[in-house]
C-alpha cells in the first residue's frame, strides 16, 4: 500500500528515474541479492517502505515471523544502501514503535521512553532497530539516511484479508458484506473504546516527497507524519457505517484484544514546515470504500 502511493506521487511529479522491483524480482530477506541488486543499481536515494505486516491478531499470533522479517528488512536495505554509497534512505517507522501509554499527543522524543503494547511488540522492536540503524550511519558515516514515523494508514492497495487486515480495512470489509447480505449486526473486535488516528496513504507519499526534497539540514531525523484527530474504533465504525448505508447494530466483542488505548501523533515537526493532509477521514473513508467494492478485496 505505502510503497505503491510512493510510486504513484514520484511519477506524478516526474523528473526522477523510478526503480521498483517487485518482490518477485528482488527478495529483500535474501541479504547477498540486495546488495548485489544497490551495487549495481546505485540509486541516488532508496525509501525502505517494505515491511511484514498486518492487525492486531496477525501481529500477537506471528511475533517471530513479523520480528524476523522486518529486522532482516531493515538491516539489508540500510547497511545495504551504505554499502553501495547511496547517499539518501529515508526509511517507514511505525507509529506502534512508540510505548503503550505515551503522553499524548505523541512526540518523536518519547520513543523508547517506556514499555510498548505487547500484542505489536515485535513488530514495533524491529522498526526501533531500523530507526536506529539510520541513526547510526547518519552519525558514523555521515549519511542522509532519516526516518518517517506515520500513523495508521488506509486507501488503495490496503489489505482486506479478515485474519491480517487493519482495523480500518476490516471494518470496511465486514460493513460492505453486511450491506450486501442484508445482516444487521456487525461484531467489532474490543471494547470499541481506543482513540486512533487514520491517515490517507497518498497523504502520507505526499509527506514523503515533502522531506525528500527538503536539504538534509532542515529535515529532522525523525518525522511524524499523522492527520491531527483521532476517534474511537466505536466512532470510526459508525462513520463507516453511515458511508455505506448499514442501518444494523453493532455489537462489540469484548474477548478481543483493543490493543493501544491511544495513539495521537504530534506532527507539529512536519507542519511547521509546511505540509499538511489533504484527504478528510469523511471522504477518505467514501473512498476506501467504493475501491473496496470494486474489488479491493483482490490487492
Amino acid at each position: 500500500m505505502v510503497g505503491s502511493a510512493i510510486l504513484r506521487a514520484l511519477a506524478a511529479a516526474g523528473g526522477r528515474e523510478l526503480i521498483a522491483p517487485t518482490r518477485e524480482e528482488l527478495d529483500l530477506l535474501d541479504q547477498g541479492a540486495v546488495f548485489r541488486f544497490l551495487a549495481a543499481t546505485r540509486p541516488r536515494c532508496v525509501i525502505a517502505a517494505a515491511a511484514r505486516v498486518g492487525g492486531i491478531h496477525a501481529n500477537d499470533t506471528r511475533r517471530a515471523e513479523f520480528l524476523y522479517e522486518n529486522l532482516a528488512i531493515a538491516a539489508n536495505l540500510i547497511h545495504g544502501a551504505h554499502q553501495a554509497g547511496v547517499p539518501r534512505l529515508l526509511f517507514l517507522g511505525s507509529s506502534c514503535a512508540y510505548p503503550r501509554d505515551c503522553p499524548q499527543p505523541i512526540r518523536e522524543e518519547y520513543l523508547l521512553t517506556g514499555p510498548l503494547e505487547p500484542t505489536n511488540e515485535a513488530y514495533a522492536v524491529a522498526k526501533i532497530a531500523g530507526i536506529r540503524l539510520c541513526d547510526a550511519y547518519r552519525h558514523q558515516h555521515g549519511r542522509d539516511y532519516f526516518s518517517v514515523m506515520p500513523t495508521n494508514l488506509y486507501g488503495p492497495g490496503d489489505n482486506y484479508d479478515p485474519e491480517s487486515s487493519h482495523v480500518m480495512a476490516a471494518l470496511i470489509r465486514k460493513t460492505a458484506e453486511a450491506v450486501r447480505g442484508g445482516r444487521d449486526e456487525i461484531v467489532v473486535w474490543g471494547s470499541g473504546a481506543p482513540r486512533r488516528e487514520f491517515l490517507h496513504v497518498d497523504d502520507l507519499a505526499r509527506a514523503c516527497l515533502f522531506l525528500l526534497d527538503r536539504s538534509p539540514s532542515s529535515r529532522p531525523a525523525l518525522t511524524n507524519v499523522g492527520y491531527g484527530e483521532d476517534i474511537t474504533i466505536r466512532e470510526l465504525a459508525q462513520l463507516i457505517g453511515e458511508s455505506a448505508g448499514f442501518r444494523g447494530t453493532l455489537r462489540f466483542d469484548a474477548s478481543r484484544p483493543d490493543g493501544t488505548p491511544r495513539k495521537l501523533l504530534d506532527s507539529g515537526r512536519i507542519r511547521a514546515l509546511g505540509w499538511s493532509p489533504l484527504v478528510g477521514l469523511r471522504e477518505g473513508i467514501r473512498r476506501s470504500l467504493g475501491e473496496y467494492l470494486r474489488g479491493g478485496a483482490d490487492d
